[in-house]
């Protein structure tokens, strides 16, 4: 079985402004990863090291500069912007800080959203949605609308939407930076769980007590990995 990521010389440059005033910034500068199936992977480092870069580009939503990301065995570069929609889709599920309910839907409408974009017909995303939702402890929360959750409530949906696609990955950015103490260890615990069922995640963040939840810590300083805690599965 391939990696579920494997990249190699992976950069990425920024560039801004025009002519002879054309600023560089080198956000990566040469990253060799790999990440198998199953794992729990942390990538922790101080602000501008280029954690969220790294993050965007597993998560497809940006591109590198250079070098070779495979995703399950799968080159991406070259791919076009709707079969890198269609991959984002269907094999990897997003948790963001922010939550991104949509304030008019109930917690099971925000869950089905995506499998509405992979034409999934209605008796059946409203079955996965509750069962993805039932999953993350929120069974009695399925006509809920995200005023009536709480912080802790509306991660869990999130993580139940990014779920109800049953991705390759689980991809967290700074999952509990919104949530008070109780609400993350909960939700902490939940991506402890999904580890151990098998599911491959991988979590941005900054603080040292959630990155110590993974199995292994990849630690980016200056758009480089500089060392790594733990070892692959």
């Amino acid at each position: 079985m391939p990696a579920v990521v494997e990249m190699r010389g992976i950069t990425k440059v920024y560039r801004s402004g025009g002519g002879a005033r054309v600023v560089e910034v080198q956000a990566l500068r040469g990253i060799d990863l790999t990440i198998e199936q199953g794992e729990y992977v942390a990538i922790m480092g101080p602000s501008g090291s280029g954690k969220s870069t790294l993050m965007h580009l597993i998560g497809l939503l940006d591109s590198p500069t250079s070098g070779s990301y495979k995703l399950g065995g799968v080159e991406t570069s070259g791919l076009s912007e709707v079969e890198l929609a269609k991959i984002r889709n269907q094999r990897i599920g997003f948790v963001f800080q922010a939550f991104f309910l949509l304030p008019k839907l109930t917690a099971l409408h925000n869950v089905a959203l995506p499998l509405v974009y992979r034409g999934v017909g209605l008796a059946e995303r409203l079955r996965r949605s509750k069962a993805a939702l039932e999953a993350v402890g929120l069974g009695d929360r399925l006509d809920h609308r995200p005023s009536e959750l709480s912080g802790g409530q509306k991660q869990r949906v999130a993580i139940a939407r990014a779920l109800v696609q049953e991705p390759d990955i689980l991809l967290a950015d700074e999952p509990t930076g919104n949530l008070d103490s109780k609400s993350a260890e909960e939700i902490l615990a939940l991506f402890d769980l999904l580890h151990q069922e098998g599911k491959t995640v991988i979590m941005v963040t900054h603080e040292p007590d959630v990155g110590a939840r993974a199995q292994r810590i990849i630690r980016l300083r200056d758009g480089l990995i500089v060392g790594t805690v733990g070892e692959a599965a």
